[in-house]
């Protein structure tokens, strides 16, 4: 009876050890590039930790500033920052980084933190990358359309609107398209932020 009560003693022991001490979130040292939305000229560029944990992420800056994104709905990439406003982790870095659009701001993830590293990349007002585009005409005025590019995906319908107009949303991104000039632009359906700006045409259904 004495060794099964001390047995119980150290069970509930290292229960309360392991619960005082939770597992770490990955957490890794990086370099972060912020640019306010619509600008080509970072505000803050220098070290910073890249935590993640749970689908949630964390990225706290070298002047003090964090950010932290928690994981909406059942598509990877779509986050909610602490105010609630969406947010979107896009590709464009390859294996160098990530790039997650904020409502206000675009921030630069690269994991190494040498910034000579960084001259080639693309600055946030220029795409990413172009993303892999399928447009069929349904009829004279819908477009059925699937649009991916790393993790960022978009499926549905374009409405003409006038002219050769066509626009789409899916609640998150809205897609318009201009048949005429054969241009797709796509932006954050909350905050306005283009995410892409690239040529295509739906004749043949293939790029130009």
């Amino acid at each position: 009876m004495k060794l099964q009560t001390s047995l119980c003693a150290t069970v509930l022991s290292l229960a309360s050890i392991a619960i005082s001490f939770p597992v770490k979130a990955d957490t890794v040292k990086a370099r972060c590039d912020v640019y306010p939305k619509g600008e080509d000229r970072a505000t803050s560029s220098g070290p910073c930790t890249f935590s993640q944990r749970q689908g949630a992420v964390g990225i706290q800056l070298q002047n003090g500033k964090r950010y932290d994104l928690r994981p909406v709905g059942n598509k990877p990439g779509n986050y909610r920052d602490r105010n609630g406003r969406p947010a979107y982790r896009q590709s464009g870095l390859g294996d160098k980084g990530q790039i997650y659009r904020l409502a206000n701001e675009s921030i630069y993830i690269y994991w190494s933190t040498d910034s000579s590293n960084q001259s080639s990349q693309p600055s946030p007002s220029q795409p990413s990358g172009t993303p892999v585009t399928q447009m069929t005409p349904r009829n004279a005025n819908q477009i059925a359309v699937q649009i991916t590019e790393g993790e960022f995906n978009f499926s549905g319908v374009l409405k003409r609107t006038s002219g050769n107009n066509f626009i789409g949303s899916d609640g998150r991104v809205r897609v318009m398209y201009d048949r005429s000039t054969g241009r797709v632009v796509i932006i954050n359906e909350a905050t306005g932020t283009e995410f892409y700006n690239y040529q295509y045409t739906d004749v043949n259904e293939g790029n130009l």
